[in-house]
């Protein structure tokens, strides 16, 4: 049995490999923790939708606002 490491590049293809594996053809590995860190750090900088500064600055006031709210109220 041979083991391959690949790069989804389609998005659609992850349901195929999906099907594969449900019909046990494939079967899928579990990622290092090494790996998982990877996959999670590519996933973050792949984001296309990152918030301004702007928008990241009125929600850290909102929270900081709600805060400051409930400990006038205690």
């Amino acid at each position: 049995m041979d083991n391959y490491q690949i790069k989804v590049l389609e998005p659609r293809a992850i349901k195929l490999l999906e099907d594969m594996a449900s019909k046990n053809l494939i079967e899928f590995l579990p990622l290092k923790p090494k790996d998982r860190f990877k996959q999670l750090l590519s996933k973050m900088r792949s984001v296309e939708n990152i918030p301004s500064m702007e928008k990241i600055t009125k929600e850290v006031e909102s929270v900081r606002d709600k805060r400051h709210a409930r400990k006038r109220e205690n």
